[in-house]
């Protein structure tokens, strides 16, 4: 993958209609331009994403020996730190880990199209994005700037790409379905987050499959990730219409915690009368009474699987991808009625 030059101060002062010595003034808030003219040429400079990269222009010539990771899933929520979540730490504890045996290191980065991008992004080596988003802006950046890059989950968007790495949902997805029509369940209601990637859209599929090879009917909700234990709780409703499910399947943990929650206030017994189970472990869903059944995501086969795929297309070697690795599901007391 060949990588563009960069912008610089001369490609904006071109655009702008301006001195190379203006355009620096307007960045750097010196010299005497107006206020219009110094608006101006730093909206033009943004347009040009001359901010992100300034700095990375004297690294483009040779590695770094360092990669991105960029977890879209994070910024999805808004925060980088959400109380209970761990999946995402194991998995950049696990990325880091397996990086470094490698020679490398890795920083992380949020959303590189917002503004200001850290100013050395643009200039390392290649990307791990985690579960990019149906036209993702951060994909697109990187294809237009020439920068290697692998995902976390499919692209939505690239049936094509292959150079990517996850658990396998699909059969992930079959298993807690499978799980819940032994425990008696025949009507099965899916929440599934907002997000638009392949997560969220490719269990969903599985869900829709499983439902109409039984000839039931799919009942499917969705909630913003971001709400978190309130978008469970706001959910039930919905996943009540129709009457009461015989099982709920959660893709978050906090969506599956705050779903028990509003279940048991109306009174609706958690596994006696709904089983419940979710997509991805947490504290959540280990703390709550009863224990939530979860899928444990498997960062520690995933992470090298990425890596692998990355250092291949740095390389210029031929994709080794789509790689799929399994993942551990728990079942809990809230999806195993005593017989």
């Amino acid at each position: 993958m060949t990588r563009n030059r960069g912008v610089r101060l001369r490609d904006v002062a071109q655009r702008a209609g301006v001195s190379i010595a203006a355009v620096s003034m307007a960045l750097n808030d010196t010299g005497t331009l107006s206020a219009a003219t110094r608006a101006r040429i730093r909206g033009i400079a943004d347009e040009m994403e001359y901010q992100a990269d300034a700095l990375a222009r004297g690294l483009r010539g040779s590695p770094v020996g360092a990669v991105g990771l960029v977890i879209r899933s994070l910024d999805l929520l808004g925060d980088y730190a959400p109380e209970g979540v761990d999946v995402f730490a194991r998995f950049i504890g696990d990325i880091s880990s397996h990086a470094m045996t490698r020679g490398l290191s890795v920083m992380l980065v949020p959303d590189l199209t917002r503004r200001p991008a850290p100013p050395l992004a643009l200039g390392l080596d290649g990307y791990i994005i985690d579960l990019p988003h149906v036209d993702d802006p951060v994909v697109r950046l990187l294809e237009r700037r020439g920068i290697p890059y692998v995902t976390l989950g499919r692209d939505p968007d690239r049936p094509e790409f292959t150079d990517w790495a996850s658990e396998d949902d699909h059969a992930i997805t079959r298993r807690m379905l499978n799980h819940f029509a032994a425990a008696g369940a025949r009507t099965v209601a899916l929440l599934r987050g907002a997000g638009p990637n392949a997560w969220n859209l490719d269990i969903e599929t599985a869900y829709r499959e499983w439902c109409a090879e039984r000839g039931l009917p799919p009942r499917v909700v969705h909630a913003a990730e971001r709400d978190g234990e309130a978008g469970g709780r706001g959910a039930v409703p919905a996943l009540l219409e129709g009457g009461v499910p015989d099982a709920v399947l959660c893709l978050t943990g906090r969506h599956a915690a705050g779903a028990l929650a509003a279940l048991t206030e109306r009174g609706i017994r958690v596994p006696q009368d709904v089983l419940l189970a979710t997509a991805s472990d947490s504290e959540h869903t280990r703390h709550s009474r009863p224990a939530i059944s979860a899928v444990e995501r498997n960062p520690r086969d995933t992470a090298p699987a990425l890596l692998d795929l990355l250092q291949a297309r740095m390389d210029g070697r031929p994709s080794i991808g789509p790689v799929l690795t399994g993942a551990r599901f728990h079942p809990r007391a809230s999806s195993r009625r005593a017989t």
